[in-house]
Formats: C-alpha cells, structure tokens, sequence
C-alpha cells in the first residue's frame, strides 16, 4: 500500500517492490546530507565507529536543543526531552504503541509506505482502521520538537555506518518470528516453504536465528537490502538501545523462505 509521493530519491512504487529488494539501490531523503554535510565530513575523519556515534549524539542534541530540556518550561520540556530515542525504546517494548506509530508515520511520509498494521489490520488509506492509526501517529507527534526531523538523520546515519560496516554488500540475512500470519497478505507462493508477501511498512528483525523463534513459531529468513535497515541496535553503542541484534526495517513486498525448527 503506497502513496503517491514521498520525499525520498526513487518513487514508491519502486521502493515497495520485490524487485527494488532484488536489485537494491541508495536510498536518500531529500536534502538531508547536503542540510547537514558538516555533521558526515566530520565523521569521513573518525576511524572509530564509537567516537563517530558519540559525535552523531551530540550533533543531534545541539541541532534540536536535546539538551536544554531541563532549563525550559514544563511543556517545552516534555517536548524536547522526548527525542528520537523516545520513540526507539517505544517501539522495541510495543510496535503498535503511540511511539510506534510515529515511527510508522515516518515512513509513510518519507517513503510513501503506508502502513498495513497498527494493533489491527489496515486496508489502506480510506479504511475506517487507519484512523486509530493517524491519531496516535499525531499524538505522538504532538509530544516532541521536529520528530520526522530528528528520525531523517537517524535514518540517513545508519546508512553511512551501514556503508562502512559493509563496503561490499547489497543485503543482509534476517530473520523474523511470528505467531500470526494473517497479518500479512501473501502475494505469491514460489515452493513450499517460499513465498512473497506484503510486511508492514516497517518491521523489527533480528540477526539472530534463535533469537527470532522466540516471537513465534513461524521464523522467516529474508535478504533486507541495507537501503532499508532504518535502524539497528549496535548504531548507538553507548545508548540504553541494547537490543538483541534488533533491526527496524522498511517494508514492502519480500521474498521470504520459512526456517524448520530444529529442537
């Protein structure tokens, strides 16, 4: 389920699309590198992905006065203390949280990926279940300064340490657990345990297969472009984001091949 226009370098149709999985390409969000060229000069310096992490936090405390919450007022400093980070931790203890779904509003807005699921199914845009959906997303919205601002260069940070993490890879291997498929609509079914099916526009993974079967009895290997790895847990070293080999990823239409339980 797409929209029409988004505020990324390809279309999203194209981004959606198995074949953009198949065949991946750089995603960019308009002008967030060029706004912000001084922050990815400095890290070009940094051998250390530690320090480079270090000095991504403190460029976003600075750039979106992070720091000065506890000098404002009450409101302003509800609004200003509740920072991109908010919203990670929001989303690893519940996806279809208020956090979550600004997370989900993110890629809609920026990708043109609407979502599929919000706590209910979602049949697009016009179905009398995105509503719940957009209230939380505005909600949420409501309770920071410049939220799809701050998510925008989360995002396009991840893809430069995912670049120099992986100079020479297109993908990574992920796996997924579920206890219920019928969250996802299955557009094709290649063999018995191959099949392309429509995830939510964004979703958490693992990078580890044993860690997945803990969210389901249904596991999911997947090759995820790196173009849509929004987030991962090692980004942010020094943060409370400890997850498990965590990885936020965009969706669309994957090729999925279901894993045999081997215990």
């Amino acid at each position: 389920m797409e929209n029409s226009f988004n505020h990324c370098n390809l279309p999203p149709w194209v981004i959606a699309s198995r074949h953009f999985n198949d065949n991946p390409q750089p995603l960019e969000i308009q002008g967030v590198r060029a706004v912000n060229r001084f922050l990815f000069d400095k890290l070009d310096g940094i051998a250390s992905h530690e320090e480079r992490a270090s000095i991504f936090n403190d460029y976003m405390s600075v750039k979106f006065q992070l720091h000065q919450w506890q000098q404002e007022t009450a409101t302003a400093r509800k609004s200003l203390k509740n920072s991109y980070l908010r919203f990670l931790r929001g989303w690893m203890m519940d996806s279809n949280s208020v956090e979550g779904a600004v997370l989900k509003g993110w890629v809609e807005s920026r990708m043109g990926l609407a979502p599929t699921f919000h706590n209910v199914r979602i049949a697009g845009i016009h179905d009398e279940n995105y509503l719940p959906y957009a209230v939380d997303r505005t909600k949420g919205s409501a309770r920071t300064s410049a939220i799809n601002s701050q998510l925008d260069l989360l995002y396009e940070y991840c893809q430069y340490e995912l670049a120099k993490r992986y100079p020479d890879r297109k993908h990574l291997t992920l796996y997924r657990g579920t206890f219920d498929r019928s969250e996802y609509d299955v557009l094709e079914t290649i063999s018995k345990r191959e099949e392309i099916v429509r995830l939510n526009n964004l979703n958490s993974f693992t990078t580890d297969e044993e860690r997945a079967w803990e969210f389901g009895f249904i596991v999911w290997q997947v090759q995820v472009p790196l173009a849509k790895v929004f987030f991962y847990s090692e980004l942010l070293p020094n943060s409370i984001l400890k997850g498990e080999g965590e990885c936020l990823v965009v969706g669309g239409e994957y090729r999925v091949k279901r894993l045999m339980c081997t215990v």
